[in-house]
């Protein structure tokens, strides 16, 4: 795969406790990611952060892990990117999803060069 010139990231904001189909949400999401055929995702488990209902969630000592947040970004072509999301939407019942225009540098996967 080969990717330069303009592209979207999309940056979901998800909880570690969040499930899809009682596997945790944030793996269920890769599995779709790479079942689409996308160029690749990362994810991210924060040391702490709070959402709508102003909760600190924190990886503290006394409180290790309990709901931490996790982001997961992904960036690829605007096309594949507006096919996934009604299937990411479907699965994400509560956080935060934005997207946002990008300039791609270079994306080569090794297989492609």
């Amino acid at each position: 795969m080969h990717i330069e010139g303009d592209a979207k990231r999309v940056t979901v904001f998800i909880g570690e406790s969040d499930r899809w189909h009682g596997k945790p949400l944030y793996e269920a999401i890769l599995e779709l990611l790479r079942a689409e055929g996308c160029a690749g995702a990362t994810v991210t488990r924060a040391v702490a952060g709070f959402g709508r209902g102003s909760r600190i969630h924190t990886a503290s000592i006394l409180r290790l892990s309990q709901d931490l947040p996790i982001v997961i970004e992904w960036v690829d072509e605007p096309e594949r990117v507006e096919r996934v999301l009604p299937r990411l939407d479907e699965m994400i019942t509560g956080g935060l999803v934005t997207i946002e225009d990008v300039r791609v540098l270079r994306y080569v996967s090794p297989d492609s060069e």
